[in-house]
């Protein structure tokens, strides 16, 4: 099934969206939000399956237009962020365009970075400060909520944990990035500003038939899925889900090493093959040294869409200041 958050009449709500019409999970004896859903995952996901199927037998009439409501992304204020880095293609490229071999201990064991979990949002306006024009990028993802909380979770275990797949978008100011890296620490400012997730939350029910099986010598469920994302009406990005090397339950197994996964808590894939300007730039000026560089711009339209989990819209908005950081340098 489907969940959003929205908002409606002032208020956060949650609901499961079927057929372009939104219905809310606070007239059905359980939790208004998304964050009480999740922090009783376990109990409240089969309340959720047989309303589900009670919706499609038109027992509900408390409804709402999807077109009539506020999304919010579908975790509000996610408990932790964590981002992964498992497409070995993205990873290949990007070291193949600075010119650096490909790293060997990306294949031996699953890395991710924390981000700022305070700047999720959905769909919608990206405020950006003048810094962050500094090559501002979209990178393509998918991202996994966790349910049901846990610690030292194995691999072969760890799927049971997963509520459901969003869609991800890592905005990253690349100048600031790089800066900040060359000090081996980050990325931060690079990337805290804002990250997008949405349109609605997918449970794993609904994507059984994508289901296809990890890369050799890996454990957990992958998906074929596939994947795009266009800027101001032309696709610039192109892949599949299915092409993850680390599977999610193979990062969850790392990140809850002696330490407590919460429902709420959302991991990131990392960026697919051809997903980010980055990438597709240096790729780029490669094979064409006179390559005109794109970055994103004030006014652009990013629009991402991954099959099953649908399509997630954002506009970049220029703040209207010119306060810079990076001319505090000494």
């Amino acid at each position: 099934m489907k969940l959003v958050s929205y908002i409606y009449n002032g208020n956060e709500q949650c609901g499961i969206l079927m057929d372009q019409y939104v219905y809310p999970t606070s007239g059905m004896e359980m939790p208004g939000t998304m964050s009480g859903l999740l922090s009783g995952w376990e109990e409240w996901y089969p309340r959720l399956v047989v309303i589900h199927n009670e919706i499609v037998a038109g027992k509900y009439s408390n409804r709402l237009e999807l077109d009539s409501i506020e999304l919010l992304a579908p975790v509000p204020r996610p408990t932790s962020c964590r981002d992964g880095y498992a497409f070995r293609q993205h990873v290949s490229a990007a070291r193949r365009n600075r010119k650096v071999p490909m790293i060997p201990e990306f294949d031996a064991y699953p890395i991710f970075y924390f981000t700022n979990h305070n700047s999720i949002q959905g769909p919608g306006a990206i405020r950006c400060m003048p810094d962050h024009f500094q090559k501002l990028d979209f990178e393509l993802e998918a991202a996994i909520v966790i349910g049901k909380g846990g610690r030292n979770i194995k691999a072969a275990a760890a799927d049971a944990h997963i509520a459901g797949l969003v869609i991800m978008n890592d905005l990253s100011a690349r100048t600031l990035q790089m800066e900040e890296m060359l000090l081996n620490l980050g990325p931060a400012k690079g990337k805290d500003f804002a990250t997008v997730i949405g349109p609605w939350l997918v449970t794993l029910d609904e994507l059984s038939n994508f289901e296809i099986a990890p890369k050799e010598n890996h454990t957990g469920k992958n998906w074929d899925l596939k994947m795009t994302c266009s800027v101001n009406g032309v696709q610039v990005s192109a892949g599949n889900l299915g092409d993850m090397d680390w599977t999610f339950a193979e990062i969850i197994e790392r990140a809850s090493y002696g330490v407590d996964l919460y429902p709420g808590d959302i991991i990131g894939s990392g960026t697919v093959g051809t997903g980010c300007f980055l990438e597709l730039n240096g790729t780029g000026k490669l094979n064409d040294p006179e390559y005109k560089e794109q970055w994103l711009q004030d006014g652009d339209e990013v629009v991402m869409e991954i099959e099953g989990l649908g399509t997630l819209k954002n506009t970049i908005i220029a703040e209207n200041t010119d306060w810079s950081i990076l001319t505090l340098k000494k």
